[in-house]
């Protein structure tokens, strides 16, 4: 297996892996005007994409997965929920639904609070065992913090189905799981992000205020603690919803 982080604009990260082996790869959160390095690592790699995907539809950056996705001729992937509110064909992915990238496998989980149809990606590499390695919390869990609940509207609700996703799908995994999330310090994504790019789940468990505090203190601390709204999101959110074609 093969694995790239690559920090781009807007403290954001995005994610290039795959399996050398079968020639296979996966491009996960692409910023536009990225799609050039993507393009050169899985040419350096001898690898095709095979899929491109968008843990959530993005309100801090335009989002290059679709061109991407275009150029290369892969599917470009969101979770099934933006079935008629974007304004293009893409692959649905649903929850627990297994990618196959030849020795990786990769398992959908739905993760809504950051946005209503915000997923992780649960990555296993079966030549080193059965167990998974590592989780792309995209914006629903960051080293030191969690995703802001606001963009959807309806912060003390959303906060809540936050609480309910991080306790429900990504606590009850290993606390060695390598944790990557989709932005770190900078990100208007959440208040209190860490400027380290990957922990552990074990780590965050344990320092992570945000995975230490009740549902209540939860949701009051998430609502109390919203950063400004990002520059441009109106603009960019219609941009990635496809409502600017």
């Amino acid at each position: 297996m093969f694995f790239r982080q690559f920090a781009s604009r807007e403290s954001s990260l995005s994610y290039f892996f795959g399996c050398a082996g079968h020639a296979k790869a996966v491009a996960v959160d692409v910023v536009a005007g990225d799609e050039d390095w993507f393009v050169e690592e899985a040419r350096k790699a001898a690898v095709d994409i095979r899929y491109v995907i968008d843990t959530h539809v993005h309100a801090d950056h335009y989002s290059g997965g679709r061109a991407l996705a275009q150029r290369v001729g892969a599917p470009y992937c969101l979770h099934e929920s933006n079935a008629g509110r974007v304004k293009f064909d893409f692959q649905p992915l649903g929850d627990g639904e297994i990618l196959d990238v030849g020795n990786v496998k990769v398992k959908v989980l739905h993760t809504p609070g950051h946005t209503p149809d915000s997923v992780c990606l649960l990555v296993t590499d079966q030549r080193r065992g059965e167990a998974p390695w590592f989780v792309l919390t995209g914006d629903t869990l960051f080293v030191g913090a969690a995703g802001r609940p606001d963009l959807a509207g309806r912060e003390a609700e959303m906060a809540g189905v936050l609480y309910d996703s991080l306790h429900a799908k990504l606590l009850p995994l290993p606390d060695a799981l390598e944790i990557f999330p989709g932005h770190q310090a900078g990100s208007v994504c959440g208040a209190g992000l860490s400027g380290k790019p990957s922990s552990t789940l074990g780590f965050e468990k344990r320092w992570n205020p945000a995975l230490t505090m009740d549902r209540a203190a939860f949701i009051d601390d998430l609502t109390r603690a919203i950063p400004p709204r990002p520059a441009e999101m109106d603009a960019m959110v219609r941009a990635n919803l496809g409502l600017a074609d």
